[in-house]
């Protein structure tokens, strides 16, 4: 596991970022809000198609890099979690050598899963047994324990280890390729300078609180454009989010193909026109979006009591989507009293994303499914960044948007 240095003074990083961050929202306030060169409609068929669907199975979920957890998640060796939202079902442990890596949860004697439970499961397993016939394998992968081991002999196949899968941990985040045949991951070339970003929210500090399933009857990417632009604030948060927030302002920043995105605060409007040395402080914060599923949020229920929530989004098929919902103590969970602000920010946000963001989805998709066959949705200049990662996703696929 490969973290930055820890003698790096990482709050004051992120009080200088916090300041960067609100001289550009100042800005943008001012002069005016960012914009892509223009409205980009996109043909139903982006998000409906079964063939589309099939290459992004193929050329995405099967072949990208994509988050299986946090090293939080497995702090010790023998920790171990079931990652099945990409498709197969994926164990990641931490041997006793420290390292994190990924196998199948297959059996290699008759294909039986090791660990039968429902994801989000997490458990100790130093060993695993298969349920069928005991077979046996170490945290490592290796077949240690082989009842009726003579059955086997002189049979290749007859005494295989677990098929190990592509994975790399990386500034807190392990990385896993569901496809055994794919290439290693290089995760400081997947991130490229995004990990400096990225190393401000000190992930591998972070300990798991609260973790649940969040659904939506909808494409993945419906579901996913709910992050990317707050145009909704006024009219589906107008309880919550517009309260607190601009409705249609944003500070856009490009990674390669992932990105940040902040949505300021109503209070950054009175900064316009004063002098900066009496701006107040601020806290760093931000949607950190990492290709092709995953969100990062960094912020605070209250003035120093600080979480990091977790997003991860898959498809269940073109019209279902299963998301990854998480909730972690950035620096570790620090009293009582913290564990309960970060548990009830895991269950404020998680009732306005179901209740509110992916029943419209939902809703949206379903029409999509009725409406012309030459229908297009709009994805407005002022919705820079969804327009964005929709270019990503086309070009990784190789099938251009309509």
């Amino acid at each position: 596991m490969k973290n930055p240095d820890e003698s790096i003074n990482w709050s004051e990083i992120r009080a200088q970022s916090a300041r960067e961050s609100q001289r550009k929202q100042v800005h943008m306030l001012k002069h005016g809000n960012q914009m892509a060169d223009s409205p980009l409609p996109l043909h139903k068929s982006v998000y409906i198609d079964e063939s589309r669907f099939d290459a992004e199975q193929k050329h995405i979920f099967l072949s990208q890099p994509l988050v299986a957890c946090l090293s939080g998640d497995i702090p010790n060796p023998g920790d171990t979690i079931l990652f099945d939202a990409a498709g197969p079902s994926i164990l990641v442990s931490r041997g006793k050598d420290g390292e994190a890596r990924a196998f199948l949860n297959m059996c290699t004697h008759r294909g039986a899963k090791l660990i039968e439970e429902a994801e989000p499961w997490t458990g100790v397993k130093n060993r695993l047994t298969c349920p069928f016939h005991a077979w046996t394998f170490d945290n490592t992968g290796r077949l240690i324990g082989q009842p009726g081991k003579a059955g086997f002999e002189n049979c290749k196949e007859g005494g295989r280890d677990l098929i190990e899968l592509p994975c790399a941990e990386h500034i807190g985040l392990v990385f896993v390729k569901a496809d055994p045949d794919a290439s290693p991951i290089d995760a400081e070339a997947f991130l490229g300078d995004y990990a400096d970003i990225l190393s401000q929210l000190e992930l591998w500090r972070a300990e798991p609180v609260k973790k649940g399933i969040l659904t939506a009857n909808s494409n993945w990417k419906f579901a996913l454009d709910t992050y990317g632009e707050s145009y909704h604030f006024g009219t589906l948060h107008k309880t919550t989010l517009a309260h607190t927030n601009y409705t249609d302002k944003q500070v856009f920043e490009t990674f390669g193909k992932h990105h940040r995105i902040e949505f300021p605060k109503l209070a950054t409007g009175n900064l316009i026109d004063t002098d900066e040395s009496e701006w107040p402080e601020t806290i760093y914060g931000g949607v950190h979006y990492l290709f092709p599923n995953t969100i990062i949020f960094f912020g605070a229920v209250a003035d120093n009591v600080f979480f990091t929530q977790v997003f991860r989004l898959f498809p269940d098929g073109v019209g279902k989507t299963r998301c990854q919902f998480a909730v972690y103590a950035p620096f570790g969970i620090e009293s009582d009293l913290h564990k309960g602000s970060c548990i009830a920010a895991f269950d404020a946000t998680a009732t306005v994303v179901q209740e509110e963001d992916y029943r419209v989805a939902s809703h949206g998709y379903a029409n999509l499914l009725t409406a012309p066959d030459d229908h297009h949705i709009v994805l407005g200049a002022n919705e820079w960044a969804l327009q964005v990662v929709h270019q990503h996703i086309a070009n990784v696929i190789g099938m251009p948007l309509k």
